[in-house]
């Protein structure tokens, strides 16, 4: 099994435990409701939103994926930081063993916060992901973002 790592960084004018709220503890909620065709709704599977809960996303018409089985493997909301691995669903396209996501909210001293996000592909084999798919992720992940600043800031 290879592994395939990106990082990507989102500056925000929102203040940091703000924004950890939007993307990590109401995200199952507020996402569906202002990006309806990427992501329809969250299930929790087992759990109770904590460490080891499983959901399952369910994507939108907008989205080439059905659905997704995530586990939440890390949770802090003090350091403002969000673990979590996709770990079945035909997002994983048959050529990857799960995906893991590392977030971390950082405050700026602007008052405003900066988004850090690291993707690691866990490859079944020697598979390879092309670049144009990394650019992909990282475009879908930075219009999430965008959109839940937006929908933030319309609603301070």
């Amino acid at each position: 099994m290879g592994a395939i790592t990106y990082d990507i960084e989102i500056p925000s004018s929102i203040p940091a435990a703000k924004m950890f709220k939007a993307v990590v503890l109401d995200a199952d909620t507020l996402i569906p409701k202002i990006m309806p065709q990427a992501i329809k709704n969250v299930e929790i599977l087992e759990g109770d939103g904590g460490v080891g809960t499983v959901k399952i996303i369910h994507f939108g018409e907008g989205s080439q994926y059905k659905s997704a089985k995530h586990r939440v493997d890390a949770i802090d909301t003090e350091n403002l930081t969000h673990s979590y691995t996709i770990v079945e669903g035909d997002a994983l396209a048959g050529v990857l063993e799960s995906i893991t996501y590392h977030v971390k909210i950082v405050p700026t001293e602007d008052g405003g916060c900066i988004c850090k996000n690291r993707s690691i592909y866990h490859t079944k084999g020697d598979v390879e992901i092309s670049e144009e798919k990394i650019k992909e992720g990282k475009e879908k992940a930075m219009q999430m973002f965008k959109a839940i600043e937006a929908y933030l800031q319309a609603n301070a």
